[in-house]
């Protein structure tokens, strides 16, 4: 097996439909290649999701269902499944195009063995996308970042294999296996055809508290990343230099939360997608959160 696919879901049935028919419609040959999908214990209609995948599918796909563990346990739990001489990473809000795996190969016959990184493109809505083109508005600067990127299995090995579990909640744990990449030498290269179509929806007023928690979660992970990794790149990947700190302590200190606060508090019905306005209030409420957590989290 060429390629393998591998991808993990939780509680996004209606996402995931349209994800997996996406697999399926590739350009590559359906015998090079794989889907690897990881249920990691949804509590939505996921099951008929995938039933309904089983099937259309016009390549070899295997479904791995597990109690929810997190997304680094779920990636692993797919990785041992995976049979392809190389695997990309995606998630199931990210619509791979139909030359996602053939360019992800060509990259590899091209440039051997190295890290592919390709092309995500934002869209609020899998029914009316973009034109498939990247630009440099959608550039990221995250070296391995598992919303599309592939490496080959024996360079996965060499360094493990595997995401670190101790990544339970949300965040970093794809970067933590990338720093480990790039500690053994490993090359990057950005393939711009690659192209997925990334979901990123404008929030609704229900949105914020989960975005707030997100934010927390993803501050108590950063700690874990820095304390693995404890050298001046990732300290700048997670905003803890000190220019970085002083400002978020401004922020949080500043009177500024409790106004962003009244702010997003009447942003209106819990459907209503949030204003511009409301949105920036949102985003830095959520730094706001980040930075209260950090601190905690590197004093505990």
């Amino acid at each position: 097996m060429k390629f393998s696919i591998q991808l993990c879901t939780y509680n996004r049935a209606q996402l995931l439909e349209r994800v997996l028919e996406a697999c399926f419609d590739q350009t590559l040959a359906p015998d090079q290649y794989e889907v690897v999908l990881v249920n990691d214990g949804s509590q939505d209609e996921t099951p008929a999701v995938i039933e309904r995948a089983r099937r259309i599918a016009t390549c070899a796909f295997t479904v791995v269902n597990q109690p929810n563990g997190g997304l680094a346990k779920a990636r692993n739990a797919g990785i041992a499944r995976c049979t392809g001489e190389r695997i990309a990473f995606i998630d199931d809000d990210v619509l791979p195009t139909p030359v996602f795996a053939a360019e992800h190969l060509r990259s590899d016959a091209r440039h051997g063995d190295v890290v592919v990184r390709g092309a995500a493109i934002n869209t609020a809505s899998f029914d009316t996308l973009p034109v498939p083109v990247w630009t440099p508005k959608d550039y990221s600067a995250n070296w391995f970042w598992t919303t599309n990127v592939s490496v080959r299995r024996t360079r996965l090995d060499a360094v493990g294999g595997r995401f670190d579990e101790s990544f339970s909640e949300y965040g970093w744990e794809d970067i933590e296996l990338g720093l480990r990449l790039r500690a053994i030498g490993t090359k990057a290269v950005f393939n711009r055809l690659a192209v997925v179509f990334h979901y990123k929806p404008r929030p609704k007023a229900k949105n914020v508290e989960g975005m707030l928690r997100q934010a927390r979660a993803q501050a108590r992970t950063a700690v874990r990343l820095e304390r693995l990794h404890p050298n001046w790149r990732v300290a700048l990947a997670v905003g803890d230099t000190a220019p970085q700190r002083l400002l978020g302590d401004a922020l949080r200190r500043s009177g500024l939360v409790a106004r962003l606060e009244r702010a997003v508090g009447t942003a209106g019905a819990d459907d209503e997608k949030l204003s511009l306005a409301k949105l920036g209030a949102a985003q830095l409420l959520a730094s706001a959160a980040y930075y209260d957590e950090l601190d905690r989290a590197k004093r505990s």
